[in-house]
């Protein structure tokens, strides 16, 4: 069993800074890429971002604000969201690549971007 856990959702006005973190317990080996995807009202998932093997990879609308890193050693992944928008707000989704047994996802934690 694999379980994530997500904090550092909430309410922030435009402009402002969240931190999430995901950490993951259980049976934990072979992690190849853990990263961040988010999802608005009547939208698709869409990824935010990725690191695997000490490279990054961001989806266009975030880059130059957000940053995504990796503790090994607490098998835990942050996301560093400065100059937060409204465009933004949505639940964000921890997940955790370990190869041939697929992919792992946290429950979700909620980030509203409003004034």
């Amino acid at each position: 069993q694999v379980q994530l856990v997500e904090s550092g959702g909430g309410l922030v006005q435009p402009g402002g800074s969240l931190r999430l973190s995901c950490a993951a317990s259980g049976s934990i080996f072979s992690i190849y890429a853990m990263g961040w995807y988010r999802q608005a009202p009547g939208k698709q998932r869409e990824l935010v971002a990725i690191i695997s093997s000490g490279s990054t990879n961001y989806a266009d609308s975030v880059k130059g604000r957000f940053t995504v890193s990796r503790d090994n050693a607490k098998n835990t992944v942050y996301l560093q969201m400065n100059s937060l928008k409204p465009e933004d707000t949505a639940v964000y989704y921890c997940i955790v690549g370990m190869g041939t047994r697929g992919n792992f996802w946290g429950q979700g934690t909620q980030v509203t971007v409003s004034s």
